[in-house]
């Protein structure tokens, strides 16, 4: 087992409950954060060897890939429904949050991209505040919208609408 993750969390393997698989995706967002951190603590002692590249390309790959449309998810489904029920406010702050975490990874990715490629070199301890700053955001803003936007959300929504949710979530990705 890599010392790096977590054990895997249990996913939902189909998309007819989108709720279900937003908080699945919130669950690989944790464990990547794990992930990082880990590697962060890593790094100074160890160096950059082949397996923390590895990490690094993991990492990279999930917050690239899998987030962004994890994000856009939110912002087609969830924010909408939030607006409607009056709760701008919350919502613009949702919007706010992904744009700052994505600001956030753009800044951190360097460093992971040199470490994915074997070229990390020490700069110091400041070197992982971003990271750190980066995963306390990430929490914060998965705690919110687990407890305030997903029931606010799901609390509207008929069982045929959040299937039509889940098919558009498949289509999006290749998968309906």
């Amino acid at each position: 087992m890599n010392a790096f993750l977590p054990p895997p969390q249990p996913t939902p393997g189909r998309f007819d409950e989108p709720f279900e698989m937003l908080e699945a995706c919130h669950g690989r967002v944790r464990r990547s954060l794990i992930q990082m951190e880990r590697l962060a603590a890593r790094l100074p002692v160890h160096g950059c060897d082949a397996q923390a590249a590895q990490v690094a390309r993991d990492v990279m790959r999930y917050f690239d890939l899998s987030a962004p449309m994890h994000h856009e998810d939110e912002e087609r489904h969830i924010l909408p429904l939030l607006r409607a029920a009056g709760d701008e406010a919350f919502a613009a702050q949702i919007e706010q949050e992904h744009h700052e975490l994505h600001r956030l990874w753009i800044e951190l990715r360097r460093g992971l991209a040199e470490v994915a490629a074997g070229s990390w070199i020490a700069a110091g301890p400041a070197e992982f505040v971003g990271w750190a700053k980066f995963a306390t955001l990430y929490r914060a803003h998965i705690a919110s919208e687990e407890a305030i936007a997903f029931p606010a959300a799901r609390a509207v929504l008929d069982e045929a609408t959040m299937k039509a949710i889940g098919h558009e979530m498949a289509e999006r990705r290749g998968l309906g």
